[in-house]
């Protein structure tokens, strides 16, 4: 009988959430409120990314915030995947199914969420401008085919062919 490399297993390393602030240009309080929905969404303080050099056809200067990341590992990287997989991607409207086109060609997977408000702890505020977010799942494979396999067994909801 042939041992099984547990190292060979695959795995989720680490789950990245990543949200555009264009608006936090013009509005300061914007770039507070996203951070305070993205730290309740993921439980856990984002990163603010700043502009590294400055771009005056974007009206864009260097230091200015123009995003927040927040990577997940461990626990809260299981807990997430598990409300997104149970929770959140049931309550998008129109969803389908998770797209296969999704995967980069070395074993991960990236979706885009056009609205927070499907998550629980996101708070609807009426005339609040609507924030998508983009999660990147990363995972140990190098195949795309055995990383749908792997997610689809997390729960993963892939379209059927």
């Amino acid at each position: 009988m042939k041992k099984e490399n547990i190292m060979a297993k695959p795995k989720v390393c680490k789950v990245c959430v990543n949200v555009g602030l264009k608006e936090a240009m013009k509005d300061e309080s914007f770039l507070t409120k996203q951070l305070e929905e993205l730290a309740k969404i993921t439980g856990q303080k984002p990163k603010i990314c700043r502009a590294k050099k400055s771009i005056a056809g974007f009206k864009l200067g260097k230091g200015t915030p123009i995003g927040l990341m927040v990577t997940l590992r461990k626990k809260r990287m299981n807990d997430f995947l598990q409300k997104l997989f149970t929770i959140v991607l049931p309550r998008v409207h129109d969803f389908q199914g998770l797209s296969p086109k999704g995967f980069d060609g070395h074993g991960n997977y990236t979706l885009g969420i056009k609205e927070q408000n499907v998550f629980p702890e996101a708070e609807y505020v009426k005339n609040d401008k609507m924030k998508g977010l983009e999660i990147t799942i990363v995972t140990n494979t190098k195949d795309d085919e055995k990383a749908k396999e792997f997610l689809s067994s997390l729960g993963a909801p892939f379209l059927r062919k």
